[in-house]
């Protein structure tokens, strides 16, 4: 069969645009998880993570095309009364642990932020590049599942949907290196960058509730959108941005009324 005709490169350029919207909230983790590595690894870490990502990605991809019924069919079936119930798959248990993972690590670090500067450092020692690396492939895997359901819903040519795993693989290792050095010039939009993976963990744990129709207290987990996600984001840059803005204003203000009054 002809791989690289028309329609086939069509499904290709919309499979890597559509790795590089669903790889965003993949690209921030990679980039804040990497700096619990030594400065000068951290660079070497997020580009062999990733790399290593790829390759377990098309062995995922292979994985999913020849067993993707089997993932989705129910291996779990909790009833507890009108209280808990759900049907879950190993894709939704997949999806719910990362979620869950990435809640942990969101609020961990969020907590260590609100704690004087010098606790902060004796608390947080740099990590193993293993560990760190490990990390990244394992999340790097959770955040794939969906895309790459989504790929093999536009065709069913692996070369294709490997080469857009690839693409989108390189892409990453660009960009990730450039969302790091963005925050670690700009250390204040390191806040926003971890509710942002808050957002994100809440997104993975209401999908994997959705998948595994999960109902609590009789009312059914619905998940969150990609819409509402980058609306989300959206409305918490803008309030950063402006919140940051008024800032610099008021000390400003405050400088000069000190200055004035220091010559009074």
């Amino acid at each position: 069969m002809e791989i690289f005709t028309l329609p086939n490169l069509v499904t290709l350029g919309l499979l890597v645009m559509l790795q590089a919207v669903l790889g965003f909230d993949n690209l921030l983790y990679i980039s804040l998880e990497s700096k619990r590595a030594p400065k000068e690894k951290q660079a070497f870490v997020r580009k062999f993570g990733i790399g290593l990502a790829i390759v377990l990605r098309i062995g995922l991809l292979f994985l999913l095309v020849n067993l993707v019924e089997h993932v989705q069919e129910p291996v779990w079936h909790p009833h507890m009364g009108k209280y808990f119930e759900g049907s879950f798959s190993v894709h939704s248990l997949i999806v719910l642990a990362g979620g869950a993972f990435i809640l942990y690590t969101a609020i961990k670090e969020i907590l260590h932020m609100m704690t004087l500067e010098e606790e902060h450092h004796a608390e947080t020692k740099p990590r193993s590049v293993g560990n760190i690396i490990t990390w990244i492939v394992i999340m790097n895997l959770v955040f794939s599942f969906d895309s790459i359901l989504s790929a093999m819903a536009l065709t069913d040519v692996f070369v294709v949907m490997a080469i857009a795993i690839i693409v989108s693989g390189v892409l990453m290792i660009w960009l990730a290196d450039r969302v790091s050095s963005f925050l670690q010039k700009n250390r204040m939009y390191e806040v926003l960058g971890l509710f942002v993976l808050f957002v994100v963990g809440v997104m993975l744990v209401t999908e994997g509730g959705h998948l595994a129709h999960v109902k609590i207290m009789g009312n059914a987990v619905e998940q969150m959108t990609k819409t509402t996600f980058f609306f989300v984001i959206f409305v918490m840059a803008l309030v950063d941005i402006v919140q940051g803005r008024y800032q610099k204003k008021l000390m400003a203000l405050k400088a000069k009324s000190h200055s004035i009054k220091e010559v009074a």
